[in-house]
């Protein structure tokens, strides 16, 4: 990589994922050390990145233990507890050796913000809160309910939009939270989509061999947790084998989360075992062989306002290969995906699986809808059109300096 002057820095901090596995982060985090800025992230140890510090492309990455994968009230309290521990502990660290300007904190959680909030207060730092979710609807999506929790996220959302000097949104709907729940001025709030890189989402070869001897492949790739519906897909993958009498369909899901094992005790309880393949997290060459191969890639996600808001990486993911989708009809869902998905009534079983069926049995129907994502992912919807918009966040940050 060759030498970039840098004149600005900037420390990210995300707590749910590691770097550079969190795709969003690192293009990010690329882009504007690609312009110049120096780049330096805090984030958690995970599989397969478990060095506490390592620079790659000139990005200085500071990685710290988490106690546990957060369930529960507890759970989540031990977890951003310590989260907040070290990267206070890691700021400070960072600073010294390296320095910055500005904190960009990609939530969850919306905590953070008492990071960002205690360096620009005291030593005069910027702080950019990049919106990746939406906590309140996250949280009534994972427990179902409006109670103590629920006001106390809508209080530390709006501590966090009063702190920045600018948010990130990643889409409209975002956008929307951001003025109206956050009360951000209109020209303060910078919409930076989370596109996909083609150069990294290559088209390769099938893999015959995860078919499992059949002749179709449904492919997922997601978090296995609660809200993102994977029991609901489950639930077809049950009614497209045992109502449909459909037996030559293999389903790929792959991903790791805290439901996993629930979930494969699901698949056990339906009778559906051999027709799904868990993956578990896996390397992205198996990730792709994986989507590569598959006829139909799916979105089951829970029907609710917090994905309902929500723009989905999975989605731009599977156009970016080709690939036709379904999934609910769902806002943002059916902005990304427009005429590459079939949409199946919201919260309706049957119809997911009737639509998974009816694509997997009309091959022009998938070759026109997977060359039409592709398209609008080439066309509108690649990272590189969402560049100029993040480094015009960062002008206006530096501007109001």
């Amino acid at each position: 990589m060759a030498e970039v002057a840098i004149s600005r820095s900037v420390l990210i901090i995300v707590e749910n994922l590691p770097s550079p596995f969190d795709r969003r982060v690192w293009q990010e985090a690329t882009t504007l050390r690609q312009a110049g800025y120096g780049v330096s992230i805090i984030c958690p140890i995970g599989k397969g990145y478990d060095s506490r510090y390592e620079c790659l492309e000139g990005i200085h990455i500071y990685r710290h233990s988490l106690p546990t994968e957060a369930e529960g009230a507890l759970g989540y309290l031990i977890e951003y507890s310590a989260a907040l521990f070290w990267e206070f502990v890691l700021a400070w660290r960072v600073l010294r050796r390296h320095g910055f300007d500005v904190i960009h904190a990609c939530n969850p959680p919306d905590l953070i913000f008492l990071v960002g909030g205690f360096f620009k207060l005291f030593l005069g730092k910027r702080f950019v809160f990049d919106h990746h979710d939406i906590n309140p609807e996250l949280y009534e999506a994972k427990f179902g309910r409006r109670d103590f929790f629920y006001k106390l996220m809508l209080a530390v959302e709006r501590w966090t939009f009063r702190t920045a000097d600018i948010s990130i949104a990643t889409n409209e709907s975002y956008k929307r939270i951001a003025i109206e729940r956050g009360r951000m001025p209109p020209d303060k709030v910078f919409v930076v989509r989370s596109g996909p890189m083609l150069d990294r989402l290559r088209i390769v070869p099938a893999v015959p061999a995860l078919r499992n001897g059949r002749k179709h492949l449904v492919g997922y790739v997601g978090v296995m947790g609660k809200q993102e519906g994977i029991d609901l897909l489950l639930q077809a993958v049950a009614h497209i084998v045992h109502d449909l009498n459909r037996t030559d369909i293999q389903f790929g899901l792959v991903g790791g989360g805290t439901e996993l094992e629930a979930l494969r005790r699901y698949a056990a309880q339906l009778k559906v075992s051999d027709y799904v393949t868990f993956t578990g997290r896996v390397p992205d060459a198996d990730l792709l062989a994986m989507l590569n191969t598959a006829d139909v890639c799916v979105n089951p996600d829970v029907p609710n306002d917090m994905n309902d808001k929500s723009t989905m990486n999975k989605i731009m993911e599977y156009m970016a290969l080709g690939k036709p989708i379904v999934q609910f009809d769902l806002t943002e869902g059916r902005f990304s995906a427009q005429e590459a998905s079939a949409y199946a009534r919201n919260g309706d079983i049957a119809d997911f699986a009737r639509h998974v069926v009816s694509l997997l049995d009309n091959p022009e129907q998938r070759e026109r809808m997977g060359a039409y994502g592709r398209q609008r992912v080439e066309q509108v919807l690649e990272w590189k059109y969402e560049v100029p918009k993040l480094l015009a966040a960062y002008t206006s940050v530096f501007a109001a300096a």
